[in-house]
């Protein structure tokens, strides 16, 4: 007998058996858990789109105050002018 067919008979002889009790409640304690889990998944989406709206933000004023995409004077040499 191949491993595979020894565990499909433990299966069969697992199933064949009398079916364990299900508590009461076991039904609304997974109802409540997944709820739980749904509200905790959806207020940390939120906490990260707001974070990365305020990095956003944050960015945007910074480059609007310090335009990095200007070029700095230089100061190596004085402006050449009279010529």
């Amino acid at each position: 007998m191949s491993p595979y067919d020894r565990k499909e008979a433990q299966v069969r002889e697992l199933m064949a058996g009398p079916q364990p009790a299900v508590p009461a409640g076991l039904a609304a304690a997974a109802a409540t858990h997944g709820r739980r889990l749904l509200r905790r998944r959806r207020a940390l989406r939120r906490f990260g789109w707001s974070v990365l709206w305020a990095a956003a933000v944050a960015f945007t004023v910074w480059a609007a105050l310090t335009r990095p995409w200007v070029t700095p004077p230089s100061d190596v040499s004085p402006p050449l002018e009279g010529w």
